[in-house]
């Protein structure tokens, strides 16, 4: 399976479960709160809708709510009658009057309503699970109205009645309106619908009925936050005769309870760090039903087949793309997917504002990690081969201090340096197949460098069968002389174990020499821009180059600075015969390194 295709399959499998995951439902919270926050927004309202609200004064005033005498509201509906050219235009009393309680208080009212006219009264249902069995069905519905409250027959008689229900979304938030409830069969709307339907005729024109659902609900477009309709007049005021008729002449009046003392408010989009009284609710509904500002859901499949098309081309734009391309692209992607979701808003489609928008930030991060992750590997992989060409610590070094240590230059430090070939390899090569020379050639250098790095030793550079390799540098080394002496005598020890097995293998043997010596030397990146090498140069190279020249196979030569280094540790005994170095002045001495002193 090639890369592309590869990639391909992954931004589907992407595309796919996020697509799933929204569709499920997984995100619905958090989707709600972004719907109300873009969707739900107070705007200018034409004052046709006031509000008369029960308030602590008015509780102060006349008592307890639940002691109030139904006249109370009597003389509020007489007040409102008491000028015929100024009367309002409907009354929606948000408050339930069922049940006969006292003759007089109950007649009067019912004469107040009659008088008025255009009077919407209360009634509500209690809903619940009904279940009917049948010959060979059972029924189960779990929205049945069990019960049905109304007002007293009096009452009844002389008004509209409208219920009050408000259903909660799964959230707790009122975000939809119930148009209707079927009690026995007989379907009664809403009193905000009544309302609004009554006044819309009273203006000269209809109320379009909103589209619902299989419930008969519909979604609210909140035009006023909490408080927003209510100007402070309260029943007493009115009672009193202290508002002005013009407040309330030709209006739809709404009067309810307006202190959390009377249980009647619920949390809304519009604002959810305030609760709305039920008067507002209803204030905000008959609004929405004024001015015909319904929303439908846009269809789910057509959502979902937009958020896998999006999600699958946005992620195979960002695989194994730089950063300066993916987010810009993410910015213009989120601006695009609100922007889309509030237009369609605005003409009247409700759609799933946060599914794109939250699948593209996942796919952005899911894109950066992999693209991460991708580059990690890949690092790996160049740092495990660049291991085979450089010598491990100078790519640990490398990594550690990034681009400005492959910068050509170098430092002047003091380091052990050990060189170490086979003795006779010339002439074994001119014998051997050319197979057998790479063999011994390999086996060999194996040796040497392993014996280098068990050391934390620096393997410099191969030179045919040479092996050259330093202690002290780009890595300090507490005792440098120690580590490169260690690693001659392992390199003498490797070299005889390895001699008996080409004997064996191609009936050879290898002798090597070794040469060690310690002093300063220029460490650094040497070479051109273009083809570089770590390495050291200097006399002490030069030196540690001769000084395994001249030493017999099996042997390791060191310089009087590195016997003293060693002196305690080491045995180093001076030649039988002194030689002279090339290039060196007379008294520059030679020892060899036998092995340890407990040895």
């Amino acid at each position: 399976m090639n890369e592309k295709t590869k990639n391909i399959i992954i931004a589907f499998a992407w595309a796919i479960s996020i697509t799933a995951l929204c569709a499920l439902g997984v995100f619905r919270r958090p989707e709600l709160w972004i719907e109300d926050e873009i969707f739900q927004n107070p705007v200018a309202v034409p004052g046709d809708i006031v509000i008369i609200g029960i308030d602590e004064n008015d509780i102060k005033e006349f008592g307890p709510y639940s002691s109030w005498d139904r006249s109370i509201m009597a003389s509020a509906l007489e007040m409102l009658a008491s000028d015929p050219d100024q009367r309002p235009a409907v009354v929606a009393i948000d408050t339930m009057y069922s049940g006969n309680i006292n003759e007089e208080s109950d007649e009067r009212l019912a004469n107040a309503a009659a008088e008025l006219g255009n009077v919407i009264t209360a009634s509500q249902a209690t809903f619940g699970t009904r279940t009917t069995f049948g010959s060979a069905t059972v029924i189960i519905d779990d929205f049945a109205v069990l019960n049905y409250e109304e007002p007293y027959d009096a009452l009844k008689e002389v008004s509209t009645q409208g219920h009050i229900n408000a259903m909660y979304d799964e959230d707790g938030i009122v975000r939809h309106a119930l148009l209707y409830v079927e009690p026995e069969g007989k379907r009664v709307y809403s009193m905000q619908f009544e309302a609004a339907r009554e006044y819309a005729l009273q203006k000269g024109y209809d109320v379009q009925v909103p589209p619902t659902n299989s419930r008969g609900q519909y979604f609210i477009s909140f035009s006023a936050k909490p408080g927003d309709f209510y100007d402070g007049v309260n029943l007493s005021r009115l009672i009193k005769g202290e508002v002005d008729p013009s407040y309330y002449a030709g209006k739809l009046v709404l009067i309810g309870p307006y202190t959390t003392g009377l249980q009647d408010s619920y949390n809304t989009p519009i604002d959810k760090g305030q609760m709305m009284y039920g008067v507002e609710y209803q204030a905000n509904v008959i609004q929405c039903i004024l001015d015909a500002n319904y929303k439908e859901e846009a269809p789910d499949y057509f959502q979902i087949g937009a958020l896998f098309i999006v999600c699958f081309a946005f992620y195979v734009f960002c695989n194994n793309r730089k950063l300066r391309f993916t987010i810009p692209a993410l910015i213009v992607g989120e601006f695009l997917a609100i922007g889309s979701s509030m237009w369609l808003y605005s003409v009247g489609y409700i759609t799933h504002a946060l599914w794109i928008p939250l699948g593209l930030m996942v796919l952005f991060v899911a894109s950066v990690a992999i693209n991460y992750i991708r580059a990690a590997i890949e690092r790996q992989n160049v740092t495990r081969t660049f291991e085979r060409y450089v010598a491990p610590n100078i790519v640990n070094e490398i990594l550690k201090e990034g681009t400005d240590s492959l910068k050509l230059g170098g430092k002047l430090c003091n380091i052990a340096v050990l060189f170490v070939d086979i003795r006779g390899f010339t002439t074994m090569s001119e014998r051997l197949s050319p197979e057998e020379v790479v063999y011994i050639l390999n086996q060999y250098l194996s040796m040497t460098s392993a014996c280098v790095e068990r050391y934390q030793g620096t393997l410099d550079k191969f030179v045919g069968d040479a092996t050259m390799a330093f202690w002290g540098a780009p890595i300090a080394d507490e005792d440098p002389i120690y580590h490169a002496a260690l690693t001659a005598i392992d390199i003498i020890k490797g070299a005889d174990e390895l001699s008996a097995k080409l004997k064996e293998d191609v009936n050879e043997e290898i002798h090597v020499g070794v040469g060690v010596h310690y002093g300063p030397a220029v460490v650094g990146n040497m070479g051109s821009e273009r083809r570089m090498d770590y390495t050291a140069i200097g006399d002490t190279v030069n030196t540690s180059a001769r000084l395994e020249a001249n030493a017999p196979g099996g042997t390791i030569y060191v310089s009087r600075a590195v016997a003293d280094a060693l002196k305690g540790r080491m045995k180093c005994v001076p030649l039988e015969k002194p030689i002279k170095l090339k290039g060196k002045a007379d008294g520059f001495e030679i020892l060899s390194l036998i092995g340890p002193e407990e040895e």
